[in-house]
């Protein structure tokens, strides 16, 4: 029972029960990410000659978690899903991350408090600005 009621409305882990229906209603699989979201699209015509395209996410939902492929069909940037059609990758890209942010992943430079706090002396140079100079 409490996993129905977490469907209702725990938008934030996955699809809620509401946004599973219309998937299944209105939606057919065109693909899976290395992630394993899955990505549906709208059968027919779709409104205004625009299909609707939905994710629904294993796990998070966070959109930082979309591969830039997937992004780009998602929001109707090329019509072919990256499942039928692979973009090209260029040798100097590398792979897709999520964002780390709030995680123990999180970029933490020198300085941070997470890193203690402690920041790097001020170089023998500087001099500091007082009113009176």
């Amino acid at each position: 029972m409490a996993k129905f009621i977490k469907r209702l409305f725990a938008w934030w882990d996955g699809a809620t029960l509401g946004t599973l229906l219309q998937i299944g209603r209105k939606g057919v699989k065109v693909g899976e990410d290395d992630y394993g979201n899955s990505y549906f699209e709208e059968k027919g015509d779709g409104y205004d000659g625009r299909k609707r395209r939905w994710v629904k996410y294993t796990g998070y939902a966070d959109a930082s978690r979309v591969p830039p492929e997937w992004h780009g069909w998602m929001h109707h940037m090329y019509d072919t899903p990256p499942s039928e059609e692979p973009l090209k990758t260029q040798s100097w890209e590398l792979p897709h991350r999520p964002n780390m942010t709030g995680t123990i992943h999180a970029y933490k430079p020198k300085g941070s408090l997470d890193r203690g706090g402690k920041r790097a002396d001020v170089a023998a140079d500087y001099d500091a600005w007082t009113p009176d100079a």
